[in-house]
């Protein structure tokens, strides 16, 4: 915190003061606008003296001269704070002006208790003698305009006719803002001063210190009724939200016509100055050359703040609006000042700036610059607001603004995009926009994308520092109703030990808001595919891109996004939040979507993906009275593509009860008999497990199955959660587990009453953030991945990060092994835990390692099942790696067999054997017949050509041959596509090995 200017006018050594200004007792200087003003500017008094002729009201002792009957049925009254607001704090100045405290009186108005009957409320001052231009009669008052019920206040003059001679609209804060008004009328006078005040929750308008100055001599002469003006026109339209929306609902646009816009003729007019500092906006009109513009001028606040003007209420707009503007900053100064642009939300209130230009634009009055905007889609009503400060406002320098247009700003206004909502973000945002009622924005990211490496993504950093508020919403245009599905695909990155999470969602015409996808945690630093079935509409609707943040530590990112008008295939991750991902059910009884909030009798108590009674999962009741015993029901996935790849499909799934039945998990050909690749029957408490089984279609289309068969309990279920399918075969349990692709079997806990943090999959190479181990352990270099927990000063000291492994079996000893990297600039800790029935038993702590990676091997005892955790503890600074992790179940650290072989829930290899080793002979046959054809064709060609001979051409240039590896990107040159996307789609793909490396 600082105090900026808060000095008293401070002497000026060895001067006088110069012409214009008083000079104060303590030798200071005041400008003469502040002589006699109703405010102690010198600090002692010097300018407040001598002030014989001035009118004086400070409400303290009565109304002075001024009369409160009023016409309207709203009432100016006398009070004070202590007396009549204490208890509200939202009604009231607070303190009076003259005497700034809660005891001063003051005048003002509000909404009454009964309601507000009429919106405006005067009072006016005693009939005057008429005055002239070189004696004005000049006018100072201080008011107060806080809250939305301040509407606005308008000085008139009362002479033959009502006509305004001073206006401030709007609400300006909690604070007292000086006021000056001349008035020049050869006839007598009164002043009115009238409020406008609107019914709202809070707020109202005060008045205070009113001074006169001598030429505002009291006349004697009998009164006669002043002249109303006209009434307005009826406006064309009873719907005050069809002022100004960008639309002209009047056959002659008056609706339009005073909102700011230039181009209208009285559109200038529609700027309406709300400065409460020494520096305000005025309207320059040259009539004869037509000439216009708002300009920052000396205006009779006390404050030092911007001068700012705004537009009336505007909108709502659509996401095409812009701001188009000319400004100039010119003058002889270096430095002229600072122009800004900023949007005040009718709900959100005042939003930060959109635009902000400082210094100068030139010398010459007409150097001007060009600005175009944007303003996006805002579904709350908006003003918009310059605001200005000058170093020094004198005729060598000059701000300026001219030529305001809105442009393309229509709610329902959404322009063409030739992709659509496909979009891969190096050309602009395609169909897709931001939302302003949010509290950050999406920013695109050069140099970090999927498509070509070294392109365009768009992403919410968590570490700016800059970044305020929890969400970040992008839009899309909205999107016609259809009687087919769509899939969205799109990569997507989320990054850091405390990122958050990251939604798609669906936006009904009512504004209903439906999460479709999500995703939270550690992902690491690598891009993952999404599939996100949007299911058909029967109105308009939009789609949403939310990220969501829990800390200040992570980035979330997407890129490649594609909206086609057909159904997802099976996705390769499915958490169900939100919904079923095209999962079916059939048999005896149904397989349910539920939450720990929904489900009544039986079920889990939280779902595995967020751990909490609000996450969703799959539920079949194998009660007796729901499921009998020896029924089946099956949960059935869409129809997926076959690859001559094994596949391996990860699962969590939950059986509680007393006999809970069986659970069997079947790849089904689309053709032919259905294979086991998982089962178990156990109940297995009150906790998510781990299940995997390989898949071998051998190219053949299939389905994933899982089959439920009921055994008699009561109030038992079985649900599953989380199913991903990775495209490498699946790991044994006891198989070390290198991270090259992904972290196998380990995961990261999402209980928020467990830890805060995670752990984050990374290379060296990929690492632009958070410092690094140099290389990883598995293949000793910068490509290599490995597990870290960084220590930034994005989160706070102390905070930890649970890595877990499956449930493991009782054991007599089983040995841990893996490799750290902890430097001594670490003050991170690496403790290892055993988890058995909610208790931690230590293991192992990592100390100071100073060095490279090394190896730690320790024996593991547990009378019951137990997992193995891996816990970092924050520091300040540094970093901890790990590495190579792998656990020999029964065979403890020194190779010595403890434990007889038990039986366990495994994958069932069997279908994947046998349509692996069918695979293999038709391959051999088919690499025979191969070698046959072409030793018959070499014979032919030696035939035709004689003696073996030379070619120029021979082994020069590219092939079109791919190289693909399990842990290498491949190049491809792909046929010409006609999809909207081919330019920026295909040119690279990434290989499925390195694609769907993701947490399972």
């Amino acid at each position: 915190m600082e105090f900026l200017d808060c000095a008293l006018p401070l002497p000026l050594p060895g001067k006088e003061c110069p012409a214009g200004m008083l000079e104060c007792k303590r030798e200071g200087c005041v400008d003469n606008r502040q002589v006699c003003d109703g405010s102690d500017d010198c600090g002692d008094g010097t300018d407040e003296e001598n002030c014989e002729g001035y009118s004086r009201c400070d409400f303290e002792e009565g109304l002075c001269n001024w009369d409160l009957t009023s016409l309207s049925r709203l009432k100016w009254v006398r009070t004070n704070q202590e007396s009549n607001f204490m208890r509200d704090p939202l009604k009231g100045p607070g303190r009076d002006h003259s005497s700034n405290t809660a005891a001063g009186h003051f005048l003002y108005v509000t909404v009454p208790d009964g309601g507000l009957k009429s919106d405006w409320a005067a009072f006016q001052s005693s009939l005057l003698e008429p005055t002239n231009s070189s004696h004005p009669c000049k006018m100072v008052m201080y008011t107060h305009q806080f809250g939305p019920r301040s509407g606005g206040l308008t000085v008139l003059v009362a002479d033959r006719k009502i006509y305004p001679v001073w206006e401030r609209g709007g609400a300006l804060g909690d604070v007292w803002v000086k006021a000056e008004v001349e008035i020049i009328t050869n006839s007598t006078f009164q002043i009115v001063i009238m409020a406008a005040i609107r019914n709202f929750a809070y707020g109202g308008i005060a008045i205070d210190s009113i001074v006169l100055s001598p030429e505002c001599r009291a006349s004697t002469a009998n009164y006669s009724y002043a002249e109303f003006p006209k009434s307005p026109k009826d406006p064309c339209t009873n719907e005050p939200d069809k002022m100004c929306d960008f639309h002209p609902d009047c056959a002659g646009a008056e609706d339009e016509a005073k909102c700011g816009d230039f181009s209208y003729t009285e559109g200038s007019s529609g700027w309406t100055d709300t400065s409460i500092g020494n520096q305000g906006w005025e309207l320059y009109e040259n009539f004869t050359t037509k000439e216009e513009y708002l300009y920052v001028a000396k205006a009779p606040g006390q404050q030092l703040t911007e001068a700012q003007t705004r537009t009336p209420l505007l909108g709502p707009s659509g996401p095409a609006c812009t701001l188009s503007f000319d400004f100039a900053l010119t003058g002889n100064p270096d430095h002229i000042g600072e122009l800004s642009v900023r949007v005040i939300d009718s709900l959100l209130g005042v939003r930060p700036k959109l635009w902000e230009f400082s210094g100068k634009t030139g010398t010459g009055e007409e150097v001007w610059k060009h600005v175009d905007l944007s303003i996006g889609a805002r579904k709350d009503r908006f003003q918009l607001a310059f605001e200005a400060r000058a170093v020094k406002l004198c005729p060598c320098a000059k701000i300026k603004v001219k030529n305001v247009r809105f442009v393309s700003c229509h709610a329902d206004y959404f322009p063409y995009s030739p992709t659509g909502l496909s979009c891969n973000f190096e050309d602009g945002l395609c169909g897709w926009y931001q939302d302003h009622s949010d509290s950050f924005d999406w920013t695109v990211l050069d140099g970090m994308d999927h498509t070509i490496g070294i392109g365009r993504s768009l992403a919410v950093d968590m570490w700016s520092p800059s970044m305020h508020g929890v969400f970040g919403r992008l839009l899309s245009y909205q999107q016609l109703p259809s009687p087919t599905d769509y899939c969205l695909s799109f990569f997507y990155k989320l990054y850091g030990p405390n990122t958050g999470a990251l939604n798609v969602k669906l936006l009904d015409n009512s504004g209903y808001e439906r999460i479709l996808w999500t995703r939270s945690g550690a992902h690491g630093n690598v891009w993952h595919e999404a599939h996100c079935p949007v299911p058909h509409q029967l109105t308009n609707f939009q789609l949403m891109f939310e990220a969501v943040r829990s800390g200040f530590d992570g980035r979330v990112a997407i890129d490649d996004v594609a909206f086609v008008a057909s159904p997802c295939t099976v996705p390769r991750m499915c958490s169900f939040e939100g919904q079923q991902c095209g999962y079916s059910s059939s048999g005896q009884a149904h397989w349910l979507h539920r939450s720990g909030h929904t489900t009544t009798i039986s079920g889990p108590k939280t779902d595995h993906t967020l751990e909490t009674e609000l996450g969703f999962y799959m539920m079949v009741n194998t009660g007796v009275n729901i499921l009998a015993s020896g029924s089946a029901a099956v949960l059935t996935s869409p129809v997926r593509q076959g690859t001559a790849k094994t596949e391996c499909a990860h699962f969590w799934y939950h059986m509680g009860g007393l006999n809970p039945g069986s659970l069997t998990v079947y790849m089904k050909p689309v053709k032919g008999e259905r294979v086991k690749i998982f089962s178990d029957s156990l109940n297995q408490g009150d906790i998510w497990r781990h299940g995997n089984g390989n898949i071998s279609t051998d190219l053949v289309d299939w389905q994933l199955e899982f089959e439920v068969v009921g055994a008699g309990g009561k109030d038992t279920h079985v649900a599953v959660d989380d199913i991903f399918l990775s495209a490498h075969p699946c790991e044994n349990r006891d198989s070390k587990c290198s991270l090259e692709r992904g972290m196998c079997s380990w995961s990261n806990t999402q209980n928020v009453k467990v830890d805060k943090l995670d752990w984050e999959l990374t290379t060296q190479e990929a690492e632009r953030h958070y410092s690094t181990p140099p290389e990883d352990h598995t293949l000793g270099t910068e490509k290599g991945h490995f597990l870290f927990f960084p220590s930034s000063n994005r989160t706070a000291a102390n905070q930890n990060a649970q890595l877990l492994s499956p449930h493991l079996p009782p054991t007599k000893g089983t040995c841990l092994k893996f490799w750290a990297y902890k430097p001594l600039s670490s003050d991170s800790q690496l403790k290892v835990w055993s988890l058995c029935e909610g208790h931690l038993n230590q293991l192992v702590v990592v100390s100071e390692l100073g060095g490279p990676w090394k190896r730690f091997d320790v024996n593991i005892t547990s009378t019951e099942e137990y997992q193995i955790v891996f816990e970092g503890i924050k520091g300040t600074s540094g970093v901890i790696a790990l590495d190579d992790i792998e656990y020999t179940i029964g065979v403890n650290c020194a190779n010595k067999v403890t434990d007889a072989v038990t039986t366990s829930p495994q994958q069932d290899n069997t279908g994947g054997i046998a349509a692996s080793v069918i695979v293999v002979l038709l391959l051999i046959g088919t690499l025979i017949a191969l070698l046959i054809y072409y030793l018959r064709t070499q014979q032919r060609v030696k035939a035709l050509n004689g003696p073996s001979q030379s070619s120029s051409s021979a082994g020069v240039g590219f092939t079109n041959e791919t190289y693909e590896s399990d842990l290498t990107d491949r190049v491809v040159v792909p046929a010409v596509q006609n999809h909207p996307m081919a330019a920026g789609f295909n040119n690279v793909s990434v290989s499925d090995a390195v694609r769907e490396m993701e947490v399972a």
